[in-house]
């Protein structure tokens, strides 16, 4: 683990760090130049909005998605086909973004979406490298989701949910459309028994990183709109 330069994009290889040892660098900022840096390496910022300094993290093992594998159990499939809810992607990036951060998550205080990090993570959106998802009941943004992408690989970040299953619909619907525009891998970071419901699988830090290497070079097709609004 090396302490950042704020004036250097710059991180230490994964490949480097002790099998048990999760955070791989602290300090530097969260520009947005740094954070695509450090997506590509395998390394995202994670770590509680009061906490100094900034924390970079890289789990072993890492919890991966293939989404092509998506598992959607039976009484997920009963709420997609009754269409509860409407779909968008990107419509309102930010404000999915600010419902992850102010929802309350059961044995977690706080958040690390800062506001720096939002501003940062917007300016990705702005440039192609950050989506969310949105789910809708009556004109209402009920749930969602968001991450980065780089090439084939798109990195899950947050999801809230204000309604059952909002969320989910979202993630699936997402998924579903990853899948049609070539995308190979989803990273969902760290273990839950959530995602793991969904086929999430567990592989080392190292079979990760080869993955990524590989994916990112891969172009995928732009995402189409489920439900247009």
């Amino acid at each position: 683990m090396i302490r950042l330069d704020q004036r250097f994009n710059a991180f230490p290889s994964i490949l480097s760090a002790e099998l048990d040892e999760n955070i791989i660098a602290i300090d530097g900022d969260l520009d947005p130049q740094r954070l695509l840096l450090a997506y590509s390496l395998g390394i995202f910022p994670w770590y509680n909005e009061d906490e100094t300094p900034i924390l970079w993290q890289s789990p072993n093992p890492r919890f991966v998605l293939f989404p092509d594998q998506l598992n959607i159990n039976r009484s997920l499939r009963r709420a997609l086909n009754r269409q509860t809810y409407q779909v968008s992607f990107n419509h309102c990036f930010k404000k999915v973004l600010e419902n992850c951060a102010s929802t309350p998550r059961a044995g977690q205080d706080g958040t690390w979406l800062n506001p720096n990090l939002i501003n940062s993570l917007c300016e990705l959106h702005h440039n192609g490298f950050a989506v969310s998802a949105e789910a809708w009941l009556n004109d209402e943004l009920v749930g969602g989701l968001y991450g980065v992408t780089l090439g084939g690989v798109f990195f899950g970040e947050s999801m809230f949910s204000h309604q059952a299953d909002a969320s989910k619909v979202a993630f699936v619907t997402l998924v579903q459309a990853l899948v049609d525009a070539g995308y190979q891998v989803i990273d969902c970071q760290d273990y839950t028994p959530h995602l793991e419901r969904f086929g999430a699988i567990r592989i080392s830090r190292e079979s990760f990183y080869q993955l990524l290497r590989e994916y990112i070079k891969i172009k995928p097709r732009a995402l189409v709109q489920p439900n247009p609004r």
